[in-house]
């Protein structure tokens, strides 16, 4: 049996992150009681003497913002999905010393979306150009046959877009914000844009709206996807990506497979708590 046992989140802020009740939800079910998994507030400039002091008991990191591209300089090789959007949120430390970089938001978007039934779609609004957006166009790449259109705010972020669908071979069109009441009679939206932003938009929803989603877990329901639900349409959430995600993460930290319906519970309880 091998010596490595911990495990933890790095980011700042990361007070608010679930990882924790998430991974060690699965801790407890797969009966790895030696097993520990922490949060640690770091930021860019205090990671690469963070990560240099690691000793071999770890197994692996969750990384969260600002770090899924700063952490990349410090690994010994990451996946070409990690490559793809240049952002890494899970190392996992091998047996013979190396750092080695994924990204498992994107498999854990498409494998949310297909828990809901959403294999295959012709087309795709995007609201928002962050670094989640780019996550959403590699997701697109697998799901969407056709054009993806990113509703953004500045130039910037629209050449940084049209960037990302180059790179991904996603067929990005540009549309301006004033304009996001028309993404949501896309067949499938999603919203990458911090808390609020889309608040504005809930009033527009369309009678037979097709899929959102909502990247967003706290507050939730958004006013958004509360008015989607209302409509009797789908809606994925930001819990959904962040189990799949994190599903993704214990597998290949332990080794072994990890308890969806038990981690997405103990979110479930623990966003249900923080609300009371």
């Amino acid at each position: 049996m091998s010596a490595k046992y911990r495990a933890a989140v790095l980011g700042s802020p990361i007070a608010h992150s679930l990882s924790p009740v998430l991974h060690r939800a699965a801790y407890a079910e797969m009966g790895l009681r030696s097993w520990s998994y922490d949060r640690f507030e770091v930021d860019e400039a205090g990671l690469p003497g963070f990560v240099r002091d690691l000793d071999a008991s770890w197994a692996g990191l969750s990384l969260t913002m600002p770090l899924k591209r700063a952490i990349i300089p410090l690994l010994d090789g990451i996946s070409d999905t990690a490559a793809s959007v240049e952002a890494v949120n899970t190392v996992v430390f091998t047996e013979d010393g190396r750092r080695l970089g994924d990204n498992t938001d994107i498999p854990g978007m498409v494998a949310a979306l297909r828990e809901r039934g959403v294999d295959k779609v012709e087309s795709a609004a995007v609201l928002g150009a962050g670094a989640t957006a780019s996550s959403a166009l590699a997701a697109l790449a697998e799901l969407c046959t056709g054009p993806v259109t990113a509703y953004v705010r500045t130039a910037a972020r629209a050449d940084e877009m049209r960037g990302w669908g180059e790179r991904l071979g996603v067929d990005v069109r540009i549309a301006d914000w004033s304009e996001a009441d028309a993404a949501l009679r896309a067949p499938l939206v999603i919203a990458t844009t911090p808390a609020g932003a889309t608040d504005d938009l809930a009033d527009a929803v369309p009678a037979a709206p097709g899929t959102l989603f909502d990247v967003l877990y706290d507050p939730w329901p958004t006013a958004l996807a509360h008015r989607w639900a209302e409509a009797g349409a789908g809606v994925v959430g930001g819990l959904d990506l962040l189990v799949h995600q994190a599903v993704l993460q214990v597998e290949q930290m332990t080794g072994l497979d990890a308890p969806l319906a038990v981690m997405r519970a103990a979110g479930e309880a623990a966003l249900a708590a923080q609300s009371h």
